[in-house]
């Protein structure tokens, strides 16, 4: 195949979707068998847009490991590598996979699978800035994280000794990265589905009608109306 980013890697990482493990924060107006089937739907939302374009190798960081079925099946699906995530906390999981990628790689960019916001052109823009010489790309979230980080080397000082999951990590993240003096390139914000109100909003702006979200997820889907 012919990529456009030959010398980089797109590394998703992804839970496997287990009910009451993944997407908790949807419930109780799912539940968690409906939060699972969210999870995956969202997880392959992330990868029809990946592969929309050739950019480059695709990388599927699954957690526990990837030996869940549903991994084996994104691996039939899509043209992608299956690797397990390895690390006490995200943190080190994060850098433990830029670590690898980039021993072969010049250039990587990670994403998770729940930020519908995201578009192809967000990422080939992301790999551009790395290419044309910016050290580390973020795509900073409305809840103050960030959905994106890009980098052309490890960086530990971005992943050490973070709390995670709150509104102060992508303001952290920037100054870690002056502190450092790094060359930033930030892309527009973007939001993803953390709450059942982010869940409505993705159902309400893609393009599968909310009925047919209805039929995979269950009757009892509120009415995100």
């Amino acid at each position: 195949m012919a990529y456009l980013f030959p010398d980089s890697v797109l590394l998703i990482f992804c839970k496997a979707p287990v009910a009451g493990q993944v997407k908790t924060r949807l419930q109780p107006a799912l539940n968690a068998g409906q939060a699972a089937a969210a999870h995956s739907q969202l997880t392959h939302f992330t990868l029809d847009r990946a592969f929309r374009q050739p950019l480059c190798p695709v990388h599927l960081y699954c957690a526990p490991d990837s030996g869940h079925p549903f991994f084996a099946q994104c691996a039939k699906d899509y043209p992608l590598t299956l690797l397990a995530q390895r690390g006490a906390d995200l943190g080190e999981r994060m850098l433990n996979a830029f670590v690898e990628t980039l021993t072969t790689h010049r250039h990587a960019v990670l994403i998770g699978c729940d930020c519908p916001s995201l578009t192809i052109d967000d990422l080939r823009q992301a790999f551009l800035a790395l290419q044309k010489g910016h050290e580390a790309v973020l795509g900073p979230a409305e809840d103050g994280g960030y959905v994106l980080i890009g980098l052309n080397a490890p960086q530990p000082n971005l992943f050490e000794n973070m709390v995670w999951g709150n509104e102060t990590v992508m303001t952290e993240t920037r100054w870690r990265a002056a502190s450092i003096k790094l060359k930033v390139y930030e892309l527009a914000m973007q939001w993803d589905v953390d709450n059942i109100e982010d869940w409505q909003r993705f159902v309400r702006e893609t393009y599968m009608p909310i009925a047919e979200h209805k039929e995979m997820l269950g009757s009892s889907l509120r009415n995100p109306e």
